[in-house]
């Protein structure tokens, strides 16, 4: 804890009536959840109330203060500093416990609940322009789970993944992610040379930190009383670690869930179905081998499992947005070193 830092955002968090926050936001209403509104809120604001033009924006949630049901057009990371808070969305409640992240998709109805007087729990908005190819590129290749840094890419692409698209992350208080966040509010809050920059790779540095976390706790063997916290995470895994041969049927079997709740339970949490994620941690893998080597492509599709070249070709399109021989000659590293 850095009580220095930590004083940045208390300055800002004093009670705030909705009344007096909504006609600076000026919002639109688009639903009701039990005769409470759900209003847009598609631009962000600073501390002051004044509109940030920024593609990552920092904000610290007003205690004891009341704010209805909203959706973005951006991501939004939910922080407890201190304290804990809980988020609720069209069907559940989330209790973030303090140093966790709740990552909230594009477009996915939720309100935080007011917090206690001594919390100090910050949002950071992501907009669409906050990360490049490059950005992403980095993650995934400093990290070998890609089934958790694709559900991470779904997000912070801004993509409209539909309702309650979220992802909760436990640090389990690691001090390296926490300094991270620091460091990320103390540049936001003491702007000079660089510090965009700077903040741009220190959130690039706090997302690799998190898969990284999450890959260790999911890795434990104390598996099905972690399963229950981090659910999506450790069913990415094992699609991640059993892809070749992973049906719905074995997932169920392992886990002890009926295939078609898991099924729902997918479609639910990331806006893909089970066929869409395993056909993207294949067409990641597949990445990987049209980088890092030199092998024809069909040997590749051979490899991660597509006896049907014509068929992997489509496949890899769809999701890559561009064929294997567009992609390797974009980013080949292999060739790159022949050179």
């Amino acid at each position: 804890m850095n009580p220095e830092v930590l004083e940045l955002p208390r300055k800002n968090n004093q009670p705030r009536p909705w009344a007096e926050l909504k006609p600076a936001m000026s919002p639109f209403k688009v639903n009701e959840i039990n005769q409470e509104p759900v209003y847009e809120f598609f631009y962000t604001l600073t501390d002051s109330l004044t509109i940030n033009p920024h593609a990552i924006g920092l904000s610290v949630q007003p205690v004891k203060s009341y704010i209805p049901f909203h959706i973005h057009n951006y991501v939004e990371l939910t922080i407890p500093l201190l304290g804990e808070c809980t988020v609720v969305t069209n069907k559940e409640k989330i209790h973030v416990k303090q140093n966790n992240i709740i990552i909230i998709g594009n477009h996915t109805t939720h309100k935080v609940e007011p917090i206690d007087t001594g919390s100090i729990v910050v949002n950071m908005s992501l907009k669409e322009s906050a990360f490049t190819l490059n950005d992403f590129n980095f993650i995934q290749q400093s990290v070998p789970n890609q089934s958790i840094s694709n559900l991470l890419f779904s997000l912070l692409s801004n993509e409209n993944l539909g309702e309650n698209a979220y992802t909760l992350f436990q640090t389990a208080h690691s001090q390296q992610i926490i300094n991270t966040l620091y460091d990320i509010i103390f540049e936001y809050y003491h702007p000079d040379i660089q510090s965009d920059q700077i903040i741009r790779l220190e959130i690039r540095t706090l997302f690799s930190r998190l898969i990284r976390t999450a890959s260790r706790e999911n890795n434990k063997d104390k598996v099905n009383n972690h399963f229950y916290n981090n659910r999506l995470l450790t069913l990415l895994l094992y699609i991640e670690k059993h892809y070749v041969n992973i049906t719905l049927d074995k997932i169920g079997d392992h886990f002890g869930f009926n295939p078609n709740y898991i099924s729902n339970y997918f479609k639910e949490k990331t806006g893909l179905t089970f066929i869409q994620l395993v056909h993207l941690q294949i067409i990641n893998i597949a990445a990987k081998y049209l980088s890092y080597t030199n092998a024809p492509v069909e040997h590749i599709s051979h490899k991660v499992g597509y006896e049907n070249s014509s068929y992997f070709y489509k496949i890899f399109k769809k999701y890559m947005k561009i064929s294997p021989n567009e992609y390797r000659k974009r980013y080949s590293l292999a060739k790159k070193k022949n050179l």
